[in-house]
């Protein structure tokens, strides 16, 4: 049975759609849930015509995501859900895969866009590579697209 949940959200309502599901069955099983958000700073953009260079405030960037996931951990804990929360930086499948073995987690639930051709091909997929590389099994749920 499973007993700790990694669960990748972005501050997106699609990445947040698995939250529902996670509800219904963590309090039951007496799960936990790790919350998780991957930062990824932008490049460094030098400013056209001046020495300027600007840069992520990489540590605007963390206390935004570390506050976005205390409010969605504090709504699991209201439903008797022991749930806590990492801040990764990097690439999203890595630091993803990289969680789950840190976190010690037996399942990585997360939402997808569910793209298929060329939309996959544009925009990659992190859902397709945690499923891939995965040393635990993972739950996808595929929201339609809207548009």
């Amino acid at each position: 049975m499973y007993r700790r949940a990694l669960v990748p959200v972005d501050g997106s309502p699609l990445a947040e759609a698995i939250l529902p599901f996670l509800i219904d069955i963590a309090a039951p099983l007496e799960m936990a849930v790790v919350l998780m958000r991957v930062v990824e700073p932008s490049p460094p953009m030098a400013v056209e015509g001046t020495r300027h260079v600007l840069m992520a405030d990489l540590g605007k960037l963390r206390r935004e995501a570390d506050d976005y996931l205390a409010s969605l951990a504090s709504r699991l804990r209201a439903r008797g859900i022991t749930a806590s929360c990492e801040v990764r930086v990097g690439r999203p499948a890595e630091r993803i895969l990289e969680a789950a073995r840190e976190t010690g987690a037996d399942l990585i639930a997360m939402s997808t866009h569910g793209r298929t051709g060329l939309g996959r091909l544009l925009f990659g997929s992190v859902a397709e590579q945690v499923l891939r590389e995965a040393q635990v099994p993972v739950f996808l749920m595929r929201q339609a697209n809207s548009g």
